[in-house]
């Protein structure tokens, strides 16, 4: 019995210490590690955060590995990969010899599959070619999404089935892929980009709510086992952004009053404040910090209270502008198709 009492006291203990080291983090930032020639496989890479990410690693030397289903967006993302790092790569003054400038030869440490996350086979083959073409993976930035944008009784089960698929089980797909070297190696970084919408979620996007909060869940699972398997070579970031500026929620609004104190966040601060959580092995980042404490209050808050909250920011009916604007568009384009 005195054991366990004493074995309390050093949970207490340890708590506390957990409490005062991240609020340390808050005010004295770590240093940033480097990812210079690591491998970075970055998810959904043609379009929004993802390509932000890339542009991101590429200024920090990293090797990237870019997935998206979409092939032109993921090499239109390459490229600007590739321009950074011909401007890391140039000297400050070229050699001139006999008269004639010498240009270094530059190889550019960038390359682009296509790959579709929500389905299994794809994930796994598209992994093992990685392995064969550039390497093992160091990091795995989880960032693939998708939305419907339908109310749920208005939405197709097969879109509802394709949110869960990209938004939550590729996660599993992904770390399965590349997770054991990593645990070989004891060496590596995962990364998920999630959402606010996986912490306390509002109405009309029932589907994209689920995905985050499985993938969510999947994550803290993963990093609990990580924790017991006493891999400390391996770090976990989980990444809970507030809405993003971005195509997929245009339109999405809180009430008008509110929204000058709490705007759509701009993505390069979004994937800035996300990357320096992960440069400093961090492993949970809200922006902005407004939502930890909305997260807190949603714990211990009664239901009607949060109902109550959610009205008075206009949080409730949020999504009801985006939808009713991707209804609009969709209506267009049958109308345009002779649908």
């Amino acid at each position: 019995m005195m054991m366990i009492i004493a074995e309390f006291f050093v949970v207490i203990l340890k708590v506390m210490w957990a409490f005062v080291a991240a609020g340390a983090k808050w005010v004295v930032p770590r240093k940033e590690k480097s990812v210079a020639g690591q491998v970075c496989v970055i998810t959904g890479a043609g379009s929004g955060l993802g390509r932000l990410f890339a542009k991101e690693f590429a200024r920090r030397g990293a090797t990237l590995v870019l997935w998206d289903i979409n092939s032109q967006s993921n090499e239109e993302t390459a490229e600007m990969v590739r321009q950074i790092y011909k401007e890391l790569d140039a000297p400050p003054l070229k050699a001139a010899v006999g008269g004639v400038e010498e240009v270094p030869t530059f190889q550019p440490h960038v390359h682009t599959y296509v790959c579709d996350v929500g389905k299994r086979e794809n994930v796994y083959s598209t992994a093992e070619q990685v392995r064969r073409e550039v390497g093992e993976v160091d990091i795995l930035i989880n960032n693939a999404g998708v939305v419907s944008g339908h109310h749920l009784l208005e939405c197709p089960d097969e879109l509802i089935e394709r949110t869960m698929v990209v938004n939550c089980h590729a996660h599993f797909w992904t770390t399965k892929a590349f997770l054991p070297k990593m645990l070989e190696l004891n060496h590596g970084h995962i990364v998920t980009v999630a959402s606010s919408l996986g912490l306390f979620s509002t109405a009309g996007v029932e589907d994209y709510c689920a995905s985050k909060f499985g993938a969510i869940g999947f994550h803290e699972s993963l990093s609990h086992e990580i924790q017991v398997s006493e891999k400390d070579g391996i770090s976990m970031t989980l990444v809970c952004p507030y809405l993003v500026d971005t195509e997929l929620f245009k339109g999405c609004r809180i009430r008008k009053e509110i929204e000058p104190f709490l705007p759509p966040l701009k993505p390069e601060f979004c994937v800035k404040q996300a990357m320096r959580a992960i440069l400093t092995d961090q492993p949970m980042v809200c922006t902005p910090r407004i939502v930890y404490m909305v997260n807190f209050m949603k714990s211990i808050l009664p239901f009607d209270a949060i109902v109550c909250m959610y009205r008075f920011l206009g949080a409730d009916k949020c999504m009801y502008p985006f939808l009713a604007q991707r209804k609009e568009a969709m209506n267009n384009n049958e109308a345009k198709n002779g649908i």
